[in-house]
């Protein structure tokens, strides 16, 4: 499986109400349960705008992309007081041990997904913090999101977050991604 990221010429396709289909903003916040003065990170932001979502419900969130440009675009919109830029690949973030009360990431798993990257989301997570990911299914019909050769079952994202050290905690497929809430 080819690891790629978004092309950021086509991040106008980020901000498309359309987006909320396949993920709600209201599903994402009853699957994160934050608390106001919780610490959240953003894995995979791109223009931020499921960040923007979350924003309001937390003390902070940082807003971790790869790519430079996509930052860029998230500034001219306008970035919330809240939210922290951070260039980084999920494998190597510039957090703290344990400084996160969850983490999300919308529709980016499929880019990301390593060994190296989950072992760092269980170290930057906090013991009983959660991971929600939200992410294009291996068993979908392949009508929207990424070719099929680069996406994930949900079994798939399962077990690799086991692998590394985290607890299921609801899983559930759709017509073309999966939502996999886990716990450390």
């Amino acid at each position: 499986m080819g690891f790629h990221t978004f092309d950021a010429s086509g991040a106008e396709k980020l901000e498309r109400a359309e987006r909320y289909r396949f993920g709600s903003r209201e599903e994402l916040l009853a699957a994160l349960d934050l608390g106001s003065a919780d610490v959240v990170a953003d894995v995979g932001s791109g223009t931020g705008f499921y960040t923007d979502e979350v924003a309001p419900f937390a003390a902070t969130v940082y807003a971790v992309d790869v790519q430079s440009e996509m930052h860029d675009r998230y500034r001219e919109k306008g970035v919330p007081e809240n939210v922290e830029i951070v260039t980084a690949g999920a494998a190597s973030l510039p957090l703290a041990d344990d400084e996160l009360d969850a983490a999300f990431s919308t529709m980016t798993y499929h880019e990301f997904h390593s060994e190296d990257a989950l072992t760092e989301l269980a170290r930057v997570i906090r013991p009983g913090g959660r991971v929600v990911t939200l992410d294009w299914s291996a068993n979908g019909t392949g009508d929207d999101g990424p070719p099929m050769d680069e996406r994930f079952a949900l079994a798939d994202a399962v077990d690799a977050f086991e692998s590394a050290g985290f607890r299921t905690v609801d899983a559930s497929s759709r017509k073309e991604t999966f939502l996999h809430i886990a716990r450390r």
